[in-house]
């Protein structure tokens, strides 16, 4: 059976270095970090949580291993395999942000275990921010799947309602980037709100927003 994404060294060259990358870094993480590190943040960029130097020196490198290997097996399983052909080049980007943005998080990790005192709390807001901006202009490209997009029962009912939904969510996206990196320079009281709405406007721009055009396509279609 063909592969309906086609990776070929183009497509390959990014996510392998990555991990080719990342798997170098996890022997060095393994051998140098201590034996307690931070692994969370909280809002206020200060840590919440720690873990196992050793067992953080394997486990994001064996879970970005692990997604590489999803995306290329999701388009077999897709049902609609075909329509992969049709956005295969935005699939490659997702594919090699998303794994670039988990090993930069990977890296931030460790070297904070090593004892840099990065700001945690600026560049993984903005970093995601950025991630939200990028999905978001390239979201209206996306065809009808079961693997990526914005995947509600009423955008996988209807091409139309999919696209426009699609449509709307991209510049849901961009909005919710945009204000994920303004938190990296807002008050400590700004935050928590801001990431509220950012959610709130999340979720009406995917799930809520496909339902309304769901009632009003059924609406048009019962008076014609």
């Amino acid at each position: 059976m063909a592969n309906p994404i086609k990776p070929t060294i183009k497509t390959e060259f990014i996510p392998l270095l990555l991990i080719i990358l990342t798997a170098a870094a996890s022997v060095f993480f393994y051998n140098n970090l201590p034996e307690r590190i931070a692994t969370h943040w909280n809002f206020a960029g200060q840590v919440d949580a720690y873990g196992s130097g050793k067992a953080q020196a394997v486990a994001l490198p064996s879970m970005i291993i692990g997604m590489y290997l999803l995306f290329l097996v999701f388009p077999y399983l897709d049902p609609k395999k075909e329509r992969y052909e049709q956005f295969s080049k935005v699939y490659h980007i997702f594919k090699a942000i998303i794994l670039g943005l988990l090993v930069i998080v990977y890296f931030i990790v460790g070297l904070n275990g090593l004892g840099y005192n990065l700001p945690v709390g600026v560049i993984i807001p903005f970093l995601i921010g950025l991630l939200f901006i990028i999905i978001g202009n390239y979201m209206a490209k996306i065809k009808m799947n079961w693997f990526m997009g914005i995947r509600t029962p009423w955008t996988l009912s209807s091409e139309e309602i999919w696209n426009k939904t699609h449509r709307f969510g991209g510049k849901i996206f961009v909005l919710a980037g945009l204000l994920m990196m303004a938190e990296t320079i807002l008050p400590l009281s700004w935050k928590l709100p801001v990431f509220v709405f950012m959610i709130a406007a999340l979720l009406f721009g995917t799930i809520g927003y496909s339902y309304i055009i769901f009632l009003l396509e059924k609406k048009k279609k019962k008076f014609n």
